[in-house]
């Protein structure tokens, strides 16, 4: 098998590993209380999930049509490549204690469950948006391993909006859980860990 070949089989089981993690916790989350996406935006809302659409369908391309992919394929040493792999791997694992610890307050958007709980241990004890973190440790780690310069800009593209989103569901979590919220975010950062003093 080829280096080439071995990444794609590593970046498979990582985008496997993710897919069905995902589906299994938005499963369990599922409680049938409607979602509105009015206060993330309709055009924002659309325009994410499009990019997380071309994310995924160049992502199915880079795995089935290696000349295709090819095509958007950058320079990149194999120890570099990995290493995206392994940080992708991590991402993976990370994702998965970050949705166990959210529970029934998942949700692809903004809104906050009516009987959501401030959720403030497992990943949520150093960063206030372990998701997005872990995300993106995923999404970069995979476009690394594939090195692939159009997985690389849907990556930038998706992780971007999520960011951008961030304040507004800060805002709904602070109107829903108040000083408990301002308390978290206070001993708290949104992506990266706090270093002790």
């Amino acid at each position: 098998m080829t280096q080439d070949n071995a990444l794609r089989v590593g970046v498979l089981i990582v985008g496997l590993g993710t897919g069905v993690f995902a589906a299994i916790y938005r499963r369990r989350a599922h409680t049938g209380e409607p979602i509105s996406r009015r206060d993330e935006g309709l055009a924002f809302a659309l325009v994410l999930r499009l990019l997380g659409l071309g994310l995924w369908i160049v992502l199915i391309g880079y795995l089935v049509d290696a000349a295709w992919a090819a095509r958007f394929q950058y320079p990149s040493p194999p120890a570099a490549r990995w290493a995206c792999l392994a940080v992708a791997l991590v991402g993976t694992a990370g994702l998965r204690w970050t949705l166990e610890s959210l529970g029934k307050n998942l949700t692809d958007t903004v809104v906050v469950r009516r009987d959501a709980a401030l959720v403030t241990t497992g990943p949520y004890r150093f960063v206030r948006h372990p998701f997005y973190v872990t995300t993106g440790m995923v999404m970069f780690g995979i476009a690394g391993a594939a090195a692939n310069g159009l997985l690389a800009a849907l990556c930038v593209a998706v992780w971007t909006m999520l960011a951008v989103r961030t304040p507004k569901e800060e805002q709904q979590l602070l109107e829903r859980f108040g000083d408990d919220y301002r308390r978290y975010m206070a001993v708290t950062n949104r992506f990266f860990p706090r270093i002790p003093a």
